[in-house]
């Protein structure tokens, strides 16, 4: 069976993942004492290692421009100082991939930080000029509506190059629908030949996933993180994640790590591990899925 990843997350310095790793907190699912978390740090040698360990062939590198993941020091600069810092990370990653021909891109998009034509300008450079295959945004951390008009020029430039955007989905603790499944019901009205592709099978949000796939059917979902999560109080058991992505479609559904929070190796056993699924169906969410929808070579 072939084994992409097609959601990880590279640093460029082992200690600049561990140090975002113990900032970021999850929190949607619920008190679940024995997950297991990754010792790496996630810079292209512990990607790497992680990837020949657990025999993947191909990963697709998510990259996430935050300010509120920035340190403290760094978050009151204006918008056009942070607007450099975002196209000088992922020209960064773009440079690494250059190097790792097993390695993706999808580049990081804000509409607040560069948003509109500005934004989509900067995309079609890192598509043309740098190799990028999609976008990753975080509605949640980055403060804005999938729906955003600030995105609209972004979205429309993906479906024009024929790209993937990746968006985390998911509740936010103060509320608000930022990144719930039902959320980007307007932006696949309006862009119906864009792919997207929720991460973590909608978060602690799950319970929307089904019912908004079934009104959506072009849009795509990996299952990173909430497959580490199964059990916990607001996460589903694994029989219904299971069934959730029966009820989905498993050709829909692609493996996900979100590492270095979590290894590819166990979360392709948690895979593996999930009941009612077939075993065509659990190599599609292998990687096969991946390598047809996303046009990864094998």
């Amino acid at each position: 069976m072939v084994r992409i990843d097609a959601h990880m997350h590279l640093y460029p310095r082992r200690k600049d993942g561990l140090r975002e790793k113990a900032t970021y907190e999850i929190w949607e699912y619920g008190r679940k004492p024995d997950v297991a978390f990754s010792s790496f740090g996630g810079d292209v040698e512990d990607a790497e290692a992680a990837m020949a360990h657990g025999g993947f062939s191909h990963a697709v590198v998510t990259n996430l421009f935050a300010v509120a993941l920035l340190p403290e020091d760094l978050r009151k600069d204006d918008r056009e100082l942070q607007a450099e810092r975002l196209i000088a990370a992922n020209r960064w990653v773009c440079s690494v991939a250059a190097s790792h021909p097993t390695l993706s891109i999808f580049v990081a998009a804000d509409p607040t930080v560069l948003g509109g034509e500005a934004g989509a300008a900067h995309l079609r450079e890192m598509v043309e000029r740098h190799g990028a295959r999609g976008i990753k945004i975080h509605p949640v951390v980055q403060q804005f509506m999938p729906d955003d008009p600030g995105m609209y020029p972004i979205y429309r430039t993906c479906v024009e190059l024929g790209i993937p955007a990746l968006s985390h989905s998911g509740p936010a603790r103060d509320g608000r629908p930022w990144a719930e499944p039902n959320s980007f019901a307007n932006v696949v009205r309006s862009f119906p030949d864009l792919v997207l592709i929720l991460a973590h099978l909608g978060g602690g949000a799950w319970r929307e996933t089904a019912s908004f796939a079934s009104a959506f059917k072009s849009v795509l979902f990996d299952l990173s993180e909430i497959i580490a999560w199964t059990g916990a109080p607001k996460a589903p058991s694994k029989d219904e994640l299971a069934r959730m992505i029966v009820d989905i479609g498993a050709e829909r559904v692609m493996l996900g790590t979100d590492f270095p929070w979590y290894d590819l190796d166990r979360t392709a056993d948690q895979v593996l591990d999930l009941p009612l699924l077939a075993e065509e169906q659990k190599a599609g969410i292998l990687g096969a899925n991946a390598a047809r929808l996303l046009r990864i070579p094998t």
